[in-house]
């Protein structure tokens, strides 16, 4: 295994379970390893239909939250 790996899995280990499985179904399809694919609960639905409806709408977040969410992130 390479450093850089290693350093990721280390890192990735901190995480939520979660989104470390998250993480670990898109490395195994990287590798060819096919997934299930993702099934979204009611909610997660609703809330792709919203904010969709939002978008046709042409409500969308002004730039300066959109760069706060990223700063929040470390990004």
């Amino acid at each position: 295994m390479t450093r850089l790996l290693e350093q990721a899995i280390e890192t990735v280990s901190a995480l939520p379970e979660e989104v470390q499985d998250d993480l670990a179904r898109m490395l195994l399809q990287f590798a060819g390893v096919e997934q299930p694919p993702y099934v979204l609960t009611p909610e997660e639905e609703a809330d792709i239909d919203a904010s969709l409806a939002e978008a046709e709408r042409g409500e969308f977040a002004p730039d300066e939250e959109v760069s706060a969410a990223w700063a929040q992130h470390g990004l």
